[in-house]
């Protein structure tokens, strides 16, 4: 993909465009009516990976997907990227938006994490929670990640190749067929972005050492989540390369009012790989779960 094939790309998606928030410009996605669904993505990644979701559910649903500040084409925060900035950051959002109450939050892997903080600090924002394949339910995630946290390997393993890109796209699925041409091609611009290793990075050492995703902030923060009783939906796939799927039992003892599912056959990204099944589950879930209606 060339420089003009990634610009003409920026703005591919229906209702793609920008908002300025704190005098940050941010990347979001929005279509569909009815109750509002805020799409968070993982580590590194961009609102595209929500894109089969706007497919399927934006004929029940009002769906917004931003790439979180510093990564893919948004303006990076002011402060350090962590959970608890993103959580502070995403009201903001909203109200530039003119989305007022609370919204129904799905997030994947990073995401899910963000939406957990963002319920944590705000639960009067946030009617339920889908997390899909979510970091914070366990110590074990991919080696790439974890060497990240070393300052002089995880700067080198951040240069821009299409081999590493292709590495990446590869390790999130289960169905190689999956990891297309345009989808490493996107990565590869996105890892190319100035903000791009700096944000990662940030966030990677925020979160984890060498040893795993740490403990305590985990801890903390199922803790809290558990006295909330916030409608929540945890989904897993079961080939998952990057938190593993032995991580939704742990999800299940930490948060025992929340509805689990494991995808057979599936990666890190339940949403993209098992899209149909998906959208079934959190379309049902959400509308078991009405904004206004009784926690």
């Amino acid at each position: 993909m060339t420089g003009t094939d990634t610009a003409a790309a920026e703005l591919r998606p229906p209702g793609t465009g920008y908002v300025e928030v704190d005098g940050r410009l941010v990347r979001i996605r929005r279509a569909g009516t009815g109750e509002p669904l805020l799409l968070l993505h993982g580590i590194g990644r961009s609102l595209e990976d929500w894109s089969e979701q706007f497919d399927r559910l934006g004929d029940r649903f009002a769906l917004i997907a931003l790439d979180l500040p510093g990564f893919a084409h948004s303006d990076r925060l002011p402060q350090a990227a962590t959970l608890e900035a993103y959580a502070a950051f995403l009201p903001r959002l909203l109200d530039a938006l003119g989305v007022h109450g609370p919204v129904h939050v799905a997030g994947n892997s990073l995401g899910g994490a963000v939406a957990m903080t963002l319920a944590a600090s705000r639960p009067d924002s946030v009617r339920s929670l889908v997390l899909a394949s979510s970091a914070g339910f366990g110590r074990e995630v991919t080696l790439a990640l974890r060497l990240l946290a070393i300052p002089p390997i995880g700067r080198r393993l951040l240069v821009p190749s299409r081999d590493a890109s292709a590495r990446a796209e590869r390790s999130i699925f289960v169905d190689r067929t999956l990891a297309t041409d345009d989808r490493v091609a996107w990565g590869l611009a996105l890892a190319s972005r100035p903000d791009h290793a700096t944000t990662l990075l940030e966030v990677a050492r925020s979160l984890g050492t060498f040893r795993g995703v740490r403990p305590r902030w985990r801890r903390r923060l199922l803790e809290r989540l558990a006295t909330l009783q916030i409608p929540t939906l945890v989904l897993w796939g079961e080939g998952d390369r990057v938190l593993p799927a032995a991580h939704l039992p742990a999800a299940a003892v930490a948060l025992p009012s929340a509805e689990t599912h494991l995808f057979a056959g599936t990666g890190h990204m339940p949403q993209i790989e098992r899209p149909d099944a998906f959208a079934d589950l959190v379309s049902a879930f959400l509308e078991r779960h009405p904004i206004g209606g009784d926690r």
